[in-house]
């Protein structure tokens, strides 16, 4: 299995430099073969292929206006061009739209080294056209006897540089079965409800930091707009506010997501419409803040690693409003409702009850199988989650977002 592992490194000023040049050609060698194919498509429906696109890099090279490009490796040039038909055969194939031109503010500033570009010996790595390796800070080991078969070095809107290394993990693999199912009712109040009862509380990551992300918002709105040191300062400040409420964030649903795949055998969620949910600007921040849609890629891709099931409910499946005990649908149920009793005199937690329900419907998928579509794939073909629970009937009330 292959698995990224990535750390933070601190660069020299030359490594710094070099890295910036590195950057900004990857950037231009984009734009201009993107540009390329953009004209060759719509002027004489011609599609321009990777190879096409390599061998005007070539010539590129030897022009003087370009000439600069000779300065860099050419290891991060060639997958830029990779990732471009990649893009386009997404876009082809109907799974993302057309490929944008990168910004030289805005877009992710990152190089793709492979094997030829860089050199990793006795834990050491140099990349090409360096003469020093990179001081990297090892928060973790890698495998054991593992050597990467590729590096990406990129650098975060806070300044941050990170290097991240694709190597195989032998550790990854199917956990051995066990029996425990849970269902998973994603909420504002408790990010997390479990059908044991468990809740988990929402750390609000964002509304912690809030005060410090507006002050230094507020110092960004009062310099002058354009390219001047003060202002750079100033956007740099705020994206470290942003980067800090983001890792912790993410720490916190990677400690959560592990120990649900490890604990439970299978495990049923809701497929929410976030992008829906955070245009209604009452609950946008919040939404937002929890998180829920990457809360859910890392159990797609954890429970295809360990060999979990995950099994995801449709989105209109009453679970709030059904009885987990008799099964009786309440018509209506607000939002500010917490908790309601059945007619058979039951008494039910909001959050815990719909938990309940989606763990019963998972499990009546997994035995029986009726009632069900595919789900969304992982590259390469392979399922990320086993299958998904369709409701014979859809009611409105069942979109609302959980709080």
């Amino acid at each position: 299995m292959k698995r990224a592992f990535k750390y933070r490194f601190y660069p020299t000023d030359a490594q710094a430099a070099e890295l910036s040049r590195t950057f900004g050609c990857v950037r231009k060698v984009y734009n201009l073969a993107l540009a390329a194919r953009t004209e060759a498509w719509t002027q004489r429906r011609e599609r321009v292929n990777y190879s096409a696109t390599s061998a005007m890099l070539t010539a590129w090279k030897k022009t003087g206006e370009l000439a600069y490009l000779n300065d860099v490796s050419s290891v991060p040039l060639q997958q830029c061009l990779r990732h471009l038909q990649t893009a386009f055969a997404n876009f082809f194939a109907r799974r993302a739209k057309y490929p944008r031109f990168k910004s030289r503010k805005r877009s992710r500033k990152s190089a793709e080294y492979t094997t030829s570009g860089f050199r990793f010996r006795d834990g050491k790595l140099t990349l090409a056209k360096m003469a020093e390796p990179l001081a990297i800070v090892w928060s973790r080991p890698l495998p054991e006897g593992a050597a990467p078969s590729t590096v990406t070095v990129s650098q975060d809107a806070a300044g941050r540089w990170f290097v991240s290394m694709l190597c195989g993990d032998p550790t990854v693999g199917p956990l051995p079965a066990t029996g425990p199912a849970v269902g998973i009712d994603v909420g504002l109040d408790h990010l997390l409800t479990l059908s044991t009862g468990e809740k988990i509380t929402n750390p609000r990551h964002e509304r912690a930091d809030r005060f410090r992300l507006a002050k230094a918002q507020r110092e960004l709105s009062r310099k002058a707009r354009g390219d001047g040191a003060n202002r750079r300062k100033a956007r740099t400040r705020v994206a470290r506010v942003h980067a800090r409420i983001a890792d912790r964030r993410r720490d916190h649903l990677h400690k959560l997501t592990t120990r649900l795949v490890r604990e439970n055998q299978t495990l049923v969620i809701e497929d929410l419409a976030v992008r829906n949910m955070v245009r209604n600007r009452s609950l946008a921040r919040a939404v937002s803040d929890a998180a829920w849609a990457e809360f859910r890629g890392m159990l797609e891709y954890k429970a295809a690693w360990y060999g979990r099931d995950l099994v995801v409910v449709d989105r209109w499946f009453p679970s709030s409003k059904l009885c987990s005990h008799c099964g009786a649908l309440q018509a209506e149920m607000p939002l500010h409702v917490r908790t309601w009793t059945c007619d058979c005199g039951t008494t039910h937690d909001r959050d815990v009850n719909a938990a309940k329900n989606l763990l019963a419907a998972g499990l009546a998928v997994t035995a029986c199988g009726d009632g069900v579509s595919p789900q969304r794939s992982l590259p390469g073909g392979r399922s990320s989650v086993k299958q998904e629970v369709v409701p014979p009937r859809r009611t409105r009330a069942a979109a609302q977002p959980r709080g």
